[in-house]
């Protein structure tokens, strides 16, 4: 038995009505989204970190998942692991003809690959009739889910508006976008409107999104980056203040924000 029909065999066991787990039978797709996305994110984190022995765990932690996710389908006669491995394997053929194809080439560069990628990718959704009054916007994705991270989703929606030429021409009108939004956001605190507020920071975040997608910045992995890099910094203070004697305070933040400076130049 290989590894993989080993890991099914398990998950059946593990949904089995009689001798099953309670916990695994009583779960559905919906029930265990949130532990698939935290698996992922554990699985970026180990990445980061280049530690592979953790990434090889998260790679089998994120793979239980969808299998997971492929057992509750196949019950409900949907579809099955087999079905899932197969369409991605089709996908891929269609989508790289440079490898797969009568003429392969691979002197191709990354913009030409892209611009391929996403002509297949359009053929593809242009042969499927849509199924909802909210496809317009029909990215690999699905739909809008709280899933999903809401900043991976607003990239998702700007390449897809992209594809129908919804889209600036450069990055110059991201940068005065970014000054309305802001300006926007001032005014709206400046009437202590906290729902105006609470839109436009949002409006924010999607212009500062799609300023990362037109620099081709993954925006997710660079608030990933930032969020360690404070990480690391933070604890830098913390250090400093604990071996100066000196309590972590709101009154004491001048000398924190001292500290945190310092951190600026000796923790990258």
């Amino acid at each position: 038995m290989s590894a993989i029909d080993d890991l099914l065999q398990v998950m059946e066991n593990l949904r089995d009505p009689e001798t099953g787990c309670p916990w695994d039978i009583r779960q559905t797709s919906q029930s265990i989204a949130g532990c698939t996305l935290d698996e992922t994110h554990e699985l970026l984190d180990a990445i980061e970190r280049s530690d592979n022995e953790n990434m090889k765990e998260e790679l089998g932690d994120l793979l239980f998942n969808i299998v997971f996710h492929a057992r509750i389908a196949e019950e409900q006669g949907q579809f099955d692991f087999n079905d899932v491995a197969q369409g991605i394997s089709d996908k891929m053929r269609r989508r790289h003809p440079h490898v797969f194809g009568d003429a392969r080439d691979q002197e191709l560069s990354d913009d030409s690959l892209s611009r391929r990628w996403q002509a297949i990718k359009q053929q593809e959704k242009s042969a499927r009739a849509y199924n909802g009054p909210n496809n317009g916007l029909d990215t690999d994705s699905g739909n809008d889910s709280g899933a999903n991270s809401a900043i991976y989703r607003a990239r998702q929606l700007q390449k897809e508006a992209a594809t129908f030429g919804f889209d600036w021409p450069d990055i110059t009108p991201v940068f005065d976008k970014m000054e309305e939004e802001l300006a926007e956001l001032k005014q709206a605190f400046s009437e202590g409107d906290k729902e105006a507020i609470s839109e436009e920071i949002g409006d924010l975040m999607f212009v500062c999104v799609n300023l990362a997608r037109h620099a081709r910045v993954d925006a997710e992995m660079s608030l990933r980056q930032t969020n360690r890099k404070f990480q690391r910094r933070f604890a830098y203070v913390q250090q400093q203040m604990g071996a100066a004697g000196i309590e972590m305070e709101q009154h004491q933040l001048e000398q924190m924000e001292r500290f945190w400076q310092e951190a600026k130049s000796h923790v990258d």
